[in-house]
C-alpha cells in the first residue's frame, strides 16, 4: 500500500474513531434533532459536562459537528444532513447483521409489554383520514425545531398528565428521536396502561426526515 493511499484511510478512520462510542452515538442522535448548547447536551443524555466537552472536541476534530455563537453559549448542529443519515445507516446495518445488537435493543425495549409499530405509510394514511393523534413525545424544544407536520408536543414527562387532552376517539402514535430511542416505546406502555390503544412509529423523527417526508417547524 502506498503512502498517500495509506493517509486516506488513516483519515477515514478518524471518522471512524468519531462513531465509535456509545455517548458520542447518543450526541449525534440527539444534534440530528435540532441543535443544542454543551449545557442542554449534559442535561438530555445524563453525561457529565467535561465527558460531554472532550465528546465534542472529538466530533469536531472529526468534521462531524459545527458550532456558532450565541451570546456567551456555543451551540453544536450536526454538520449536515449526510451525518445524521450515516448514524442511522449504521444503526440499519447494526440491527439487521448484528444479533448481539438485536438482543440489546429487545433488552432496552422490553420491559412493560409488547409495543406494536406502525409503519410511515400506515401512519400517513391514518392521518389523512384523520383517524389517529400523532403525539411527539420528545422535549418541546426539539418539536420546536422540526417535527412531523400535524403531531402534537406532549413531552414524555408531562403525558400521565396530559393524557386526558388526547381525543379518546381516534388511534394514538408516539414518535421520538430515532430507532434507539426509548422514550416513544415509554409513552405508549403509559398510555396503554391507562387503558387506551397506542402505537409506536417504527423509527422515528430522524429516519422520517431522512426518507425525505415532510417537516415543519413553529414559527
Amino acid at each position: 500500500m502506498t503512502e498517500s493511499r495509506s493517509n486516506v484511510y488513516d483519515e477515514l478512520a478518524v471518522v471512524g474513531k468519531a462513531f465509535a462510542s456509545a455517548k458520542r452515538l447518543e450526541i449525534i442522535e440527539l444534534l440530528a434533532q435540532s441543535e443544542h448548547s454543551v449545557d442542554e447536551i449534559v442535561r438530555a443524555t445524563g453525561q457529565g459536562l467535561s465527558t460531554v466537552s472532550a465528546h465534542l472536541q472529538i466530533l469536531r476534530a472529526a468534521d462531524l459537528v459545527r458550532t456558532r455563537r450565541s451570546g456567551t453559549r456555543v451551540i453544536y448542529r450536526v454538520a449536515g444532513p449526510d451525518v445524521a443519515e450515516l448514524h442511522a445507516l449504521l444503526g440499519a446495518v447494526a440491527r439487521r447483521h448484528s444479533p448481539d445488537v438485536g438482543a440489546a435493543l429487545a433488552a432496552h425495549l422490553g420491559s412493560g409489554g409488547e409495543v406494536h409499530d406502525i409503519s410511515r405509510e400506515d401512519l400517513t394514511a391514518r392521518m389523512r383520514d384523520g383517524t389517529v393523534t400523532l403525539l411527539d413525545v420528545r422535549p418541546a424544544e426539539e418539536f420546536a425545531s422540526a417535527h412531523i407536520p400535524g403531531a402534537v408536543s406532549v413531552p414524555l414527562a408531562d403525558l400521565g398528565t396530559r393524557l386526558a387532552e388526547v381525543p379518546a376517539d381516534r388511534g394514538i402514535v408516539a414518535y421520538c428521536r430515532g430507532a434507539y430511542c426509548v422514550m416513544a416505546h415509554d409513552a405508549v406502555t403509559l398510555i396503554n396502561a391507562q387503558g387506551r390503544e397506542a402505537r409506536r412509529l417504527q423509527d422515528g423523527f430522524l429516519e422520517w426526515r431522512l426518507a425525505g417526508l415532510p417537516v415543519t417547524a413553529d414559527a
